[in-house]
């Protein structure tokens, strides 16, 4: 991303251009507000970086409760490049979590506007979003489903660490310490919250541990995620291991159930 600066001359005189035009009839009034008030203008700064997005009431009322631990429609945007269409506006519009339940995990958990996109996918975008290495170099998954896999629009409230006392158990184990309005999610859903929190605030989730997720490689081996460490250049790994072994450095992943 470039500073308004650093753009050519001849494309910004290009893109005023083309925007005046665009509001016709108009551009005296809108001229008048843009010189007078600074909320309108950064209004309209927000729209056009966030493709034309405006947030729902219940959407600000939760942006208000999750403070940074919420990664929104205008952050999928901005860091995923996502394509919000109006379907998909449409799904997120209401946040399916109740004010009492967000304030709860306000502190634990990141709540995620979810897009269709691979850890494929995310692994791509991130090569091209940082400066910095956020995948681990491998190509074990490249060709698993698990990883391919698009999944739905939808909203996911993910904790930001593993279940307590979750690590040096089996899988059966582990998942016998989630509550019952828990469940645990796909390695997709991590890899989101994870790499998508990281662009948006520059905290890392899973810096020195893995979880375990819900999805099998094709072998039916469990697939785990994390070692996202700042001192570690490789970036955040994705591995896979039988359920039946345990390690103190693998815990497992919880996420709300709606």
């Amino acid at each position: 991303m470039k500073a308004w600066t650093q753009v050519p001359a001849g494309d910004i005189n290009a893109a005023n251009q083309r925007l005046w035009v665009a509001i016709g009839d108009n551009a005296e009034e809108v001229a008048a507000r843009i010189n007078t008030d600074p909320a309108f203008v950064a209004n309209i700064a927000r729209l056009m970086v966030n493709g034309g997005y405006e947030s729902s009431t219940s959407q600000k009322l939760t942006r208000e409760i999750m403070g940074k631990n919420f990664f929104g429609i205008e952050e999928a945007i901005k860091h995923f490049g996502v394509n919000a269409t109006k379907q998909r506006l449409a799904y997120l519009a209401e946040v399916p979590f109740s004010e009492e339940v967000l304030k709860s995990c306000k502190d634990t958990h990141v709540l995620v506007a979810v897009f269709p996109l691979s850890i494929l996918d995310i692994r791509g975008i991130a090569k091209k979003q940082s400066d910095r290495t956020l995948f681990y170099s491998q190509d074990w998954y490249d060709k698993q489903a698990f990883a391919k896999d698009k999944g739905e629009v939808g909203w996911q409230l993910v904790r930001k660490e593993p279940i307590a006392n979750s690590t040096s158990k089996t899988w059966s184990d582990q998942q016998a310490l989630l509550s019952k309005d828990e469940e645990t999610p796909t390695a997709r859903i991590v890899v989101y919250t994870t790499v998508g929190h990281f662009l948006a605030t520059g905290e890392r989730l899973f810096e020195k541990i893995y979880v375990r997720c819900v999805d099998l490689d094709s072998d039916g081996r469990r697939v785990y995620v994390g070692y996202f460490d700042a001192f570690d250049a490789g970036g955040l790994r994705v591995n896979n291991w039988r359920d039946d072994r345990r390690y103190d450095y693998i815990g497992v992943s919880a996420a709300r159930k709606q």
